[in-house]
């Protein structure tokens, strides 16, 4: 009895040693914006690069429910361009898609020159989630084996550079975060019926994972593994990795010519006289000293602000009559 109590001991030790180490290992929100910050001036560097290139890159996200996928998306798009970096995530297929060839929905998003994209989930849904819940046929997912490193290969022939990560978490932070998507009316709709079903099916999904590790990373598309128990750490290690896999020279961006704004001509203003010519209309008659060097559509602009009826300018007197300030107004625009 006493070396049973003293194994639980140990256990327990050890399991505190694992989540102190843990929780050593986080990173304060100081230090990840830090390195988060350089990451993203990185990533605006690459999208300049992948332009002036035209390169086409694609990125696929997998691994377990609640690994933080979308996360790692999330960080990566939210500094660039929308028109150059695209996310892909496709719901479940139609009718009409799943009588398509498999993979055919996919291919129709591939990258054009100058274009990545990032699919949050991709065409290797067969060898996980449609394996585990039989939603196809062993003959399928056999075949799906076999061809995909030839279809991968034929991707990277045409030009495409291809990146594919797999997320991993224990089943313990699985749990944890599941429970604090239940718990947050802001994560819930993050929470399906599918993922509570995965976590029953947690030994077939691994199952499954190993599977297609073994079957489908090559030596033109292997596959990287994120150990994402800690968020932050995961999101900044990938990036940093996505980055490493491009060949990105230094490249200066277009010089953008920047014009100063001139303050608007000041012109002192006096009263000369005061006129009432009838009720048809009512001016105010001014005389307006301008600036040396003025223009003379700037002058009427001026005279029109300050509401000059006439302007006497070199010797030449300037009659702000209503067409002249549509003139302007044109001008202006």
């Amino acid at each position: 009895m006493a070396k049973k109590k003293e194994k639980k001991k140990s256990k327990n030790k050890n399991t505190a040693n694992e989540t102190s180490h843990e929780h050593k290992s986080k990173l304060s929100r100081k230090e990840y914006d830090a390195k988060l910050f350089k990451l993203h001036a990185e990533l605006v560097k690459l999208q300049h690069w992948v332009k002036v290139k035209g390169l086409k890159i694609v990125v696929v996200f997998e691994g377990r429910d609640a690994a933080g996928k979308g996360g790692v998306i999330k960080r990566i798009t939210e500094r660039v361009s929308p028109r150059v970096f695209r996310v892909e995530a496709l719901p479940a297929p139609t009718e009409r898609e799943k009588t398509q060839m498999y993979g055919q929905r996919y291919i129709r998003r591939f990258p054009a020159a100058g274009e990545v994209v990032l699919f949050d989930r991709s065409w290797y849904n067969r060898a996980g989630v449609e394996r585990v819940m039989k939603f196809c046929t062993k003959d399928q997912y056999e075949r799906f084996l076999a061809e995909t490193p030839l279809f991968e290969r034929w991707m990277v022939d045409s030009g495409i550079q291809l990146i594919k990560y797999w997320f991993d978490i224990s089943m313990q932070e699985q749990e944890h975060r599941f429970q604090a998507r239940m718990a947050d009316p802001r994560k819930i709709w993050k929470l399906s019926p599918m993922d509570v079903a995965s976590f029953k099916r947690w030994y077939d999904y691994s199952r499954a994972r190993d599977d297609m590790l073994v079957a489908t990373s090559s030596g033109w598309a292997p596959w990287f593994i994120v150990h994402a128990n800690n968020k932050r750490r995961a999101r900044l290690n990938c990036i940093s990795h996505f980055l490493s896999q491009v060949t990105l020279k230094s490249h200066p961006h277009a010089e953008v010519e920047y014009k100063k704004i001139l303050p608007p001509v000041t012109i002192p203003v006096w009263i000369k006289r005061k006129i009432n010519p009838g009720r048809s209309h009512r001016q105010l008659v001014l005389q307006a000293e301008p600036h040396p060097g003025a223009e003379i559509l700037e002058i009427l602009a001026e005279c029109i602000r300050h509401n000059i009826g006439f302007a006497v300018v070199g010797g030449l007197t300037l009659l702000i009559a209503a067409p002249v300030w549509r003139y302007v107004a044109v001008i202006k625009k």
